[in-house]
């Protein structure tokens, strides 16, 4: 069951795209996810990553971070006209502006009544460093990042995580240079709350459903082990 949900702060409020599990509507509740998407807004993909997660069990919500500098952005990245506003919303965006929505989106999943408390994070690109950042900073209950792009800027904040996380790195990643790499799995892989994956021969955005980076094979292992990380820690106990 798909639906829109508004997230009130102190700043504003903005829109989210909520799918539902079918036990929705029954009493029954389940542990949410909030999906943060990549710089083609709240998009096709990002409603199917959703639907897929509402098909396992939980309460999927997409909040819309662009809505400080252009509410309902959907985008794909098929043309140079798409790719040259996603880069440019990427360089407008406001970082702790985007952790403080998804604290918010955080807290009012936790709310809802359908909901057991239970929340994770699923972040993509722009999302899976807001998903790293978010982790440091106001942790959810487990979190995974999938190539998140620049967090080798944000190493610093590594020692702040303070709940399981995962991440997807791709080995032929063009905005996640070798270097850059090396440097993440050197910080990040201190910590005994991380998982590191490395994916061979993928490009950045190797997951994105219909994307021209989409490796199917690495998507579904990736999409594997989310699966079960996520149930791990959102199901288990």
């Amino acid at each position: 069951m798909q639906d829109t949900l508004r997230i009130t702060t102190g700043e504003g409020a903005f829109s989210a795209y909520v799918a539902r599990p079918a036990s929705a509507g029954t009493g029954a509740t389940a542990p949410a996810i909030v999906v943060i998407h990549e710089v083609f807004g709240v998009n096709a993909d990002m409603r199917q990553s959703c639907d897929e997660l509402a098909a396992q069990g939980y309460l999927a919500i997409c909040p819309d971070l662009f809505w400080r500098i252009e509410p309902g952005i959907d985008m794909t990245d098929r043309t140079e006209a798409e790719l040259a506003k996603a880069m440019a919303l990427y360089i407008a965006f406001d970082l702790d502006a985007g952790v403080r929505d998804i604290a918010a989106a955080i807290a009012t999943a936790r709310a809802l009544p359908e909901s057991n408390h239970r929340v994770g994070l699923v972040g993509y690109c722009l999302g899976g460093l807001m998903s790293y950042l978010t982790t440091a900073r106001a942790a959810a209950d487990v979190a995974v990042a999938y190539y998140p792009g620049n967090a080798d800027k944000h190493l610093e904040e590594a020692g702040g995580i303070g709940s399981p996380l995962m991440v997807h790195l791709a080995e032929e990643d063009e905005y996640i240079p070798p270097d850059a790499r090396r440097q993440i799995v050197a910080a990040l892989g201190k910590s005994p709350q991380v998982q590191l994956h490395s994916y061979p021969g993928c490009r950045h955005a190797f997951a994105r459903h219909r994307g021209t980076a989409y490796e199917s094979q690495a998507a579904g292992l990736a999409n594997g082990r989310t699966q079960a990380f996520l149930a791990q820690h959102l199901k288990s106990g």
